[in-house]
């Protein structure tokens, strides 16, 4: 049978398992101490992940990998909906209610990992130059990148927008890209960020901006500083936590999660969380080495790494001070059910892709 075959169990990565259930590990922890219902439902989403896992894992991807320009496809037109039909929470629509199951869904988590399988996809069929992609590529690929950057940006979720913007032109850039389009790029940003500036961000992503640069942080992030630096280099017992503990750092579960695991565990408990991270993110760059001629994978697991990165990093410099705050959950860390169970899915999909590898080899075999 294929899913007991030897070479399946030979490839999959281990290892990538073993650098992310630490977080699983400590996220429940920490959530469990503040709050034992969210904690339950946290329980739930990673039973859900477990079956999601498995689900994806079994799918025959490598067989199937025609259907991945209307699976992209699909994540478009349920972004567009998002725009016609969606459902509005705090000032943003990004959520499409479906009846019949008396739920949402949130198109911009769902494209994500469809997003960087798409780039794979393409990436696979046009292959680089030796010089690197030159300027017509680029904007071959730059219209896949941008039409979700735009959608998702108009919603508005400027923060998931750019994240996937970067993971895009990120995974490119990896792939191989010439310089001379890179210094282009950084030459018309540089030009033209004054007037996206005054014409394209919204007053309260102005706001934002404006809070980031005032020298009196907003209230958020007073009293996630506060609790960052009350726990010293290693940290305070859970019932010392006043920080979290009196409420006084706001959504210390999800966005803020961060400063209460500082708060925890101390200047050395952030430097261990932040190698772990690091961890996961290098270990994924580096297939970009192992699997040269398997592009999809090298996409794939670099625009996975990319996407940890940005989310991780953003997270972190917004709960100290040094970003505006945006919203973005700490990957497998935050609270919440949509954006772990979509990591989860992600690292099946690459799951799949390494242990069934031995497919492509095989179905060049045949052509020979």
């Amino acid at each position: 049978m294929r899913l007991i075959d030897k070479r399946i169990i030979s490839h999959f990565d281990y290892l990538l398992i073993i650098f992310v259930l630490p977080l699983i590990f400590l996220s429940y922890h920490l959530i469990s101490e503040t709050n034992e219902q969210l904690a339950n439902k946290q329980l739930v989403y990673y039973t859900i992940s477990i079956f999601a896992f498995l689900l994806v894992f079994m799918l025959p991807i490598r067989k199937k990998v025609r259907i991945i320009p209307a699976l992209y496809w699909i994540g478009i037109i349920l972004l567009i909906a998002v725009e016609l039909i969606g459902i509005s929470k705090l000032g943003a629509k990004r959520w499409i209610y479906i009846p019949f199951i008396g739920t949402t869904i949130q198109p911009s988590e769902l494209i994500k990992p469809i997003f960087i399988l798409m780039l794979g996809y393409l990436i696979q069929h046009k292959p680089p130059p030796k010089n690197g992609y030159g300027f017509s590529d680029f904007i071959y690929f730059s219209f896949y990148i941008l039409l979700p950057f735009v959608l998702i940006a108009i919603e508005p979720d400027l923060g998931t927008a750019l994240v996937l913007l970067f993971v895009g032109y990120g995974i490119l850039f990896l792939i191989g890209v010439n310089w001379k389009i890179w210094v282009s790029i950084i030459v018309i940003v540089g030009v033209a960020s004054p007037f996206m500036y005054t014409y394209l961000v919204k007053d309260y992503q102005k706001k934002r901006i404006h809070d980031f640069i005032s020298e009196k942080p907003s209230y958020h992030v007073q009293q996630s500083i506060i609790a960052i630096g009350s726990g010293g280099l290693t940290g305070k017992d859970s019932e010392d936590a006043t920080q979290t503990q009196l409420k006084f750092l706001p959504i210390a579960t999800s966005d803020f999660i961060f400063a209460y695991f500082v708060e925890r565990y101390g200047f050395l408990g952030a430097i261990g969380l932040i190698f772990l991270y690091l961890l996961i993110i290098l270990h994924l760059l580096t297939m970009n080495y192992f699997f040269k001629d398997d592009y999809i994978i090298r996409a794939f697991a670099s625009g996975l790494g990319l996407l940890i990165f940005f989310n991780m990093s953003i997270n972190v410099l917004m709960v100290i001070g040094f970003a505006p705050v945006v919203g973005l959950p700490l990957p497998l860390f935050s609270y919440g059910g949509s954006s772990f169970i979509n990591f989860i899915v992600t690292f099946a999909i690459l799951e799949n892709l390494l242990a069934f590898r031995y497919m492509n080899l095989y179905n060049y075999e045949r052509k020979l």
